[in-house]
C-alpha cells in the first residue's frame, strides 16, 4: 500500500463522489477494557467513515478531563501500544476498508522505537498516525518511515497557527489536516461555526489535502454545521463520555455509542440533502 492508494485517500475519494463529508469518531483504546474492537465495528456500522483510535498515555496534556480520565483508566488497566496494535489487527479481520488513525503522544512511541512502532503499525493495518506533541519540523525520521510504509502523518492546525507555520505544515501534509476548532483542550467551550468556517476557508488556500474539524462536536446539530464547511467532522469527547458513563453495562454501552454516532451521521446527511 502507498500514500496514493491507502485507505484514507480512497475513503475521501469515495466520499467526494457521493458528495458526503467524512464522519470520524475518536475513542481511546482499552477504555472500557475488552470492548474497543466491538465499539469500532459498531461505529462503522452506524455511519463512521474512519476511526481515530487514541492510545493510552499517562500525561495527556492536550486533552480535557473527559479524555484525560479515559487515558488514566486505560493506563491503570495496563493497556500498552502492543495491545492497541492487537486491537487494530482484530478489527482488520472483519474490516479491511475503514481507515484507522492512531492518535496519541510521542513518549510511548519513542520508548518502543520508531522502527518497531512503524513495523507493528503497518502489520496491524494502521493507515495514519497523529502525534499530538510532535511538530512537523521535528517529525523527519518518523515521517519518512511512515510514508515508506504507505501511512499518513496527520497534522494539527489550531486557531492561532500562523500562516508561516500553516505553509510549513501543508508542505508535508498527507491524509488530512486536523483543524482544532477551539482554543484549549478537548471537550472545552462552545463552538463558533462562523469563526470555524472562516478559518477552514483560510487553511484551504494552503492545503492540498482534506481539512477536517474536531473539538466541540457535541451532537448532530454541531456536526451538521461543521459538515457544511469542512471535509470531515471529528467527534471525540461526546463518545468517550458515553463509554465512561455506561462502560460497566457491557453491550448497553456499545449500543449507546452506536446510537450517538448514528444520530450524528443522520444529522450530517439530512443537512446535506436540504442544501
Amino acid at each position: 500500500m502507498s500514500l496514493e492508494t491507502n485507505r484514507i485517500k480512497t475513503c475521501f475519494e469515495r466520499l467526494r463522489g457521493q458528495e458526503r463529508k467524512a464522519l470520524i469518531p475518536y475513542i481511546l483504546a482499552g477504555d472500557p477494557p475488552g470492548k474497543t474492537v466491538d465499539v469500532m465495528h459498531q461505529l462503522v456500522d452506524n455511519g463512521a467513515d474512519m476511526i481515530e483510535l487514541g492510545f493510552p498515555f499517562s500525561d495527556p496534556v492536550a486533552d480535557g478531563p473527559v479524555i484525560a480520565q479515559a487515558h488514566e483508566r486505560a493506563v491503570s488497566h495496563g493497556v500498552t501500544l502492543y495491545d492497541v496494535f492487537a486491537m487494530v489487527s482484530e478489527f482488520r479481520a472483519r474490516d479491511n476498508v475503514t481507515p484507522v488513525v492512531l492518535m496519541g503522544y510521542l513518549n510511548p512511541v519513542e520508548i518502543m522505537g520508531y522502527d518497531r512502532f512503524v513495523e507493528l503499525a503497518s502489520q496491524a493495518g494502521v493507515d495514519g498516525v497523529l502525534m499530538v506533541d510532535l511538530p512537523p519540523e521535528a517529525a523527519g525520521d518518523l515521517l519518512v518511515m511512515l510514508h515508506d510504509c504507505g501511512m499518513d502523518m496527520i497534522n494539527l492546525i489550531t486557531p492561532t497557527t500562523s500562516d508561516e507555520r500553516i505553509t510549513k505544515i501543508c508542505s508535508v501534509a498527507s491524509g488530512y489536516l486536523y483543524y482544532v476548532s477551539l482554543k484549549g483542550v478537548t471537550g472545552a467551550a462552545t463552538l463558533n461555526t462562523t469563526e470555524v468556517e472562516e478559518r477552514v476557508n483560510h487553511i484551504r488556500r494552503f492545503a492540498n489535502v482534506p481539512v477536517c474539524v474536531g473539538f466541540g462536536i457535541r451532537d448532530g446539530e454541531s456536526a451538521a454545521a461543521i459538515g457544511r464547511v469542512a471535509d470531515g467532522v471529528i467527534a471525540g469527547s461526546v463518545l468517550v463520555s458515553e463509554l465512561a458513563q455506561y462502560g460497566s453495562e457491557g453491550q448497553a454501552a456499545i449500543d449507546r455509542v452506536a446510537s450517538r454516532i448514528a444520530e450524528i451521521r443522520s444529522a450530517m446527511d439530512d443537512d446535506r440533502m436540504n442544501e
